[in-house]
């Protein structure tokens, strides 16, 4: 059996309540002192080994034999690519330019990079790279379910670019329906108060106002 555990330890001063009510947008506002929130993400149990796909077509591009997903990479007990981030938050310290949009690289058949975080409301481009056809096709993760954002042809090398707003989801998978073997992940980020884990399973979250906040962590295959 395996387990995920989170650890964190909390530098936070509290000298007011605030609400995690969900609002309809995110609101920057000057944060005086804010705490800090910082822990480790373990993995616990058998590490499942990467999933193997067959390369089938597009051989002089995409390689032969077969491609090997990892979709759970454990590092001496650490969990990798994972997200750890405060849920509905109202408002707080503003958003990072860096991360307001996203974008993906398809070169030699695979997504560069693997799992990347962007701020609700910004612009994905997907970049084909290849002399061969891709087909982006990203899907809102919603639970054990997915709905389609959008799902655009690339013939051709060259850029799309298309505004991602989730309503639910905090993510979104990344495919292509020519290869089955490509795959990636998005975190779209609804506040700036978020972190995607280092190699040793640690992050930190800063600037964070006094208040009571829900902590979750994501990961693109086990939620």
């Amino acid at each position: 059996m395996k387990s995920i555990t989170l650890i964190s330890s909390l530098s936070l001063a509290l000298a007011m309540s605030f609400t995690t009510a969900q609002a309809a947008s995110y609101t920057a506002v000057e944060v005086a002192n804010g705490g800090t929130i910082s822990g480790k993400v373990t993995f616990t149990g058998d590490d499942p080994a990467p999933k193997v796909f067959a390369i089938t077509k597009d051989n002089d591009v995409c390689g032969t034999g077969n491609r090997e997903v990892d979709f759970v990479k454990v590092n001496n007990g650490a969990l990798n690519d994972v997200v750890v981030y405060l849920d509905k938050v109202k408002e707080g310290k503003a958003f990072d330019p860096a991360i307001e949009n996203g974008a993906v690289n398809q070169k030699g058949c695979a997504f560069d990079p693997f799992i990347q975080i962007m701020t609700n409301g910004g612009e994905f481009t997907a970049t084909n790279s290849d002399s061969v056809s891709h087909n982006i096709h990203t899907y809102e993760i919603l639970g054990r379910a997915k709905k389609t954002v959008f799902n655009i042809s690339q013939p051709d090398p060259g850029d799309v670019k298309k505004q991602v707003k989730l309503k639910r989801g905090t993510a979104m998978k990344v495919e292509c329906d020519q290869h089955d073997f490509m795959h990636g992940f998005v975190f779209v980020a609804k506040n700036p108060y978020f972190a995607l884990v280092a190699e040793d399973g640690s992050y930190t979250i800063e600037g964070v106002p006094a208040g009571k906040y829900t902590i979750k962590a994501w990961h693109g295959t086990l939620k």
